[in-house]
């Protein structure tokens, strides 16, 4: 048996656990299964390698995709400059760290924008999910800027955010987990009346598929993308990682 697996906290809101299972189906790939461990702190991680000796690779969320490095023996260049992992392989008792984000995030925006230019960028968020979103912006050449509820962690917090400012700033991408299963009625807050046709806005989350964060960009006649294609491209390329040679 080959097992996979993801790390995070709460993890009650992931499909990857289905995805796998269907993908494992689809492919009638046998010997192999996907489960969720919700681990209250990272430090947990050795413990749970011990459990599952047969545990060959497995997927970080939050949040836990900084907080892993310590645990890791080596990181890819990319995730290392990026500074967040979301994959990791265990070759007996070595692990190294991948971020496979960065595919989906590439796809994504890809998908989003259509060659379109949308001048610039707010992240939201200052997770290891918007250090990816960040990564993919600056090689996209696309200017960005980082909001946070805290003023010390990002360019600007929420109150600054004006309807004058969003004229500049069209691509508002939601890195953080505002809006995720069982919190749907939340979202975060933007002066949503001023966005318009020329606005995108990606939405990291998957569940529930239509974020009110989107519904109300959609309101407004924005275009709008959740965060089902990066979980797929993430998965596979995690995947690839995980049964490719060691690299």
């Amino acid at each position: 048996m080959r097992r996979y697996g993801l790390i995070g906290r709460p993890l009650g809101h992931s499909f990857s656990a289905r995805y796998f299972a269907e993908k494992f189906r689809r492919e009638e790939i046998a010997d192999c299964r996907y489960d969720l461990f919700e681990l209250p702190e990272i430090d947990r991680l050795p413990a749970l390698l011990e459990e599952y000796p047969d545990l060959c690779g497995f997927n970080v969320t939050i949040p836990y995709k900084r907080s892993v490095f310590d645990f890791l023996q080596d990181v890819s260049d990319e995730a290392q400059r990026i500074g967040a992992v979301n994959c990791v392989r265990r070759d007996g008792g070595r692990l190294t760290g991948y971020n496979t984000d960065i595919e989906g995030i590439r796809l994504s925006l890809s998908l989003l924008l259509q060659g379109a230019d949308p001048g610039a960028a707010l992240v939201l968020g200052t997770g290891g999910a918007s250090q990816a979103v960040q990564y993919a912006l600056a090689e996209a050449g696309i200017p960005f800027s980082i909001v946070s509820r805290d003023a010390a962690r990002g360019n600007l917090t929420y109150a600054d955010l004006t309807p004058d400012m969003l004229k500049e700033y069209r691509l508002i991408v939601n890195a953080t987990p505002v809006g995720t299963f069982p919190h749907a009625e939340q979202a975060p807050e933007l002066p949503y009346e001023a966005l318009g046709g020329t606005h995108y806005l990606f939405d990291l989350v998957y569940n529930p598929e239509r974020t009110l964060f989107l519904q109300r960009g959609a309101e407004h006649g924005a275009h709008t993308l959740n965060g089902l294609p990066m979980l797929e491209a993430q998965a596979e390329a995690s995947w690839r990682i995980w049964n490719g040679p060691i690299f």
